[in-house]
């Protein structure tokens, strides 16, 4: 993802170099500052201060090349960040470090029937946990990421997949780790985040479509990073492809989630969504399928493919990156996704110009993904004082 031409404030300047480092996993000074577009004077100057404050580390590393640079600039790796993930079973906590690794995990079950106020005490007891944690090793966090699925501006108060209350849950954190940073976010950005930070050779560093297909089959517009509005969760699995087709978690029928999410997944294999997620990603490998399973598994991921493809109908771009059980299939299998997109009116790979990737699956790693979130939200606030911890 590219930096604005000229950073506007001294925030904004540190924000592009922390981003840069937390998407790179480490730069040497010289490209650093080509990346973020200082002189590497103006750059020395900046990276003072983010030492200064224990954001980053300069520790000496072998030059890429004969009389080039030897001090590696990276994130420091003694900032603690908490790291809290609603799933479809489990709420997940953590603490970790700004590289992802993860210091401190537990992972608490929700009620088969959630409700605001049960879900409400489970998020109670694992802050409960997580507070004692830090106090007894006197750690001191210095951003809370909290992922939600289906959370988005109109479901502030309430959820539509998972039952809680944002509102109250941000003012139960706030109080008992007051003066931490603290961001909420739909988990779908969350899981984009992780990828472009964590994935090896993740494919795109431009604008791009992250699509996870999960729990749910949900979007995320990835963009600029120095944008306010850089990661949007879009509305993706709930286009209905025909009233008579299966019915799906929102109330309707023939949703392209109702085909092709995890629960619809297991129940065209024939086992519980419990079984499935207890094959993992091993499932593609150790679960036969009959010609005729296969059949309609790629008459789902054709579905699926046209769901992406009329999103880009709506907000073209070169790149769609697809994470989840579809990229466990075989090419031959994925090219029903790549069909899809193909046969939509206006759009196309051919057309667009598009590139289309297929991700690992990150689900189940929890609380890795709302770790990543956390760490984007301090570098993007360049490392200073939060100027809210509202919700987001």
């Amino acid at each position: 993802m590219e930096m604005p031409e000229q950073p506007r404030s001294r925030r904004e300047t540190r924000a592009a170099i922390l981003t840069h480092l937390l998407q790179s996993g480490g730069s040497f000074r010289p490209p650093l500052a080509k990346a973020v577009r200082l002189s590497e004077a103006s750059l020395s100057r900046i990276l003072f201060d983010l030492k200064a404050e224990g954001l980053i580390e300069e520790v000496r590393r072998p030059a890429p090349y004969v009389g080039g640079p030897t001090g590696l600039v990276s994130l420091d790796g003694a900032v603690a960040l908490a790291a809290v993930e609603l799933s479809a079973q489990w709420l997940s906590v953590g603490v970790g470090g700004l590289a992802g690794e993860l210091h401190y995990t537990e992972r608490l079950p929700l009620p088969k029937v959630p409700t605001v106020e049960t879900v409400g005490r489970v998020f109670g007891e694992a802050m409960t946990l997580l507070r004692d944690w830090t106090r007894r090793r006197h750690i001191t966090l210095s951003q809370i990421g909290v992922s939600i699925p289906g959370l988005g501006r109109l479901t502030v108060s309430g959820n539509p997949i998972i039952p809680c209350h944002v509102a109250r849950l941000s003012g139960m954190i706030g109080e008992m780790f007051a003066g931490v940073p603290l961001e909420f976010t739909n988990s779908v950005v969350a899981h984009a985040i992780f990828h472009r930070c964590r994935t090896q050779n993740y494919p795109f560093s431009d604008t791009h479509l992250f699509v996870l297909v999960s729990h749910g089959v949900a979007g995320a517009w990835m963009d600029d990073p120095a944008e306010a509005d850089a990661l949007q969760p879009i509305e993706l699995g709930h286009m209905v492809f025909g009233p008579e087709g299966p019915r799906c978690r929102c109330g309707h029928h023939g949703c392209v989630e109702a085909y092709t999410s995890l629960p619809a997944l297991a129940a065209l294999l024939g086992i519980s969504e419990a079984e499935l997620l207890q094959h993992g990603s091993e499932w593609v490998h150790t679960i036969p399928l009959s010609a005729r399973v296969r059949q309609e598994l790629r008459r789902r991921l054709f579905r699926l493919g046209l769901a992406v493809g009329n999103t880009l109908n709506v907000k073209p771009c070169g790149g769609v990156a697809i994470s989840g059980w579809p990229s466990l299939l075989s090419e031959e299998d994925r090219k029903a996704v790549v069909d899809g997109i193909d046969a939509c009116l206006l759009g196309g790979r051919k057309l667009a110009r598009l590139s289309l990737a297929f991700v690992p699956p990150s689900t189940g790693n929890d609380p890795q993904a709302a770790l990543a979130f956390a760490a984007f939200c301090l570098a993007s606030r360049g490392g200073m004082p939060a100027a809210s911890t509202e919700a987001a």
